[in-house]
């Protein structure tokens, strides 16, 4: 999996990723401190979408793209503590097999 964090993203990052955005909304994100970037198998993005949303209060969102690997993105938005602090939760539970669903 792989991780980034955008601190402050600009108006068209956050344009950008409303056009990816797989939730089916047409909505705009609105403006948000930080987005957190995670980037995996299917079955890695679920697992990390319940984590971070259980773990502090972030918006989850799918990211759409096409890869030949059948890889997914998915998007945490929130203040920026908020953002580290789920991104930090995926990587302690998902590595260290503490996860149970």
């Amino acid at each position: 999996m792989e991780f980034r964090i955008i601190k402050s993203p600009s108006p068209a990052v956050l344009a950008m990723l409303t056009r990816r955005k797989g939730s089916g909304s047409s909505s705009h994100l609105v403006s948000t401190g930080a987005v957190g970037l995670v980037q995996g198998k299917v079955i890695d993005m679920i697992v990390a979408a319940d984590i971070a949303e259980k773990s502090v209060g972030v918006v989850v969102e799918d990211i759409k793209g096409t890869c030949p690997q059948n890889m997914v993105a998915m998007a945490m938005l929130g203040d920026i503590a908020s953002v580290e602090a789920a991104m930090s939760a995926i990587k302690t539970k998902l590595q260290d097999g503490s996860y149970a669903c």
